[in-house]
């Protein structure tokens, strides 16, 4: 069972443990978040948005950035993000940390997402991605002045660490 790197609240790693149970306890754990942008010729952003896997453990079904997890013990944060974005996106780009945040968000089916979230960004030269089926269920490419409406209007579900990691990732929110 993959295992996440337990924290206290100034990211210091105090202990590991099973991914499952640290959700089900509502353990501080490191995490990261990953926004990814496309630029277009005028210069505006498009993020890449995901749709999480309908059987993932919590949120399954909603829209969120363009990849989040967990860093194994004793693998960097940043390593761990350009891993992931590889193997969800088949994306291998560069990364830039922005910034961080802690949240708590409880879950009806009894898991609590409890995370010290590193927030990184990327950008890419085209919108070719082969992306995991089996994690993700669609992606988007949306226009920032177009996110800012949706998320304005309530038109989509996202995360409910979505809005956070987007304000940590563009100042604009």
């Amino acid at each position: 069972m993959p295992q996440v790197i337990l924290v206290d609240k100034n990211d210091n790693e105090i202990g590991v443990a099973e991914k499952l149970a640290a959700h089900e306890q509502a353990l501080l754990h490191r995490a990261f978040s990953v926004f990814i942008f496309y630029r277009l010729k005028n210069g505006a952003l498009e993020l890449l948005l995901q749709q999480r896997h309908p059987a993932k453990y919590h949120c399954g079904g909603l829209w969120t950035n363009s990849c989040c997890s967990h860093p194994e013990p004793g693998e960097a944060t940043l390593t761990a993000a350009k891993r992931r974005v590889r193997e969800e996106l088949g994306l291998n780009i560069e990364l830039q940390e922005t910034g961080h945040f802690t949240y708590k968000a409880e879950f009806a089916n009894g898991l609590t997402e409890h995370e010290f979230d590193h927030v990184f960004i990327g950008y890419v030269e085209n919108k070719n991605l082969k992306f995991d089926p089996e994690e993700i269920s669609a992606v988007k490419w949306i226009s920032l002045d177009e996110l800012a409406l949706v998320l304005k209007a309530g038109e989509m579900q996202f995360t409910p660490w979505f809005e956070e990691a987007l304000k940590t990732a563009d100042r604009r929110f």
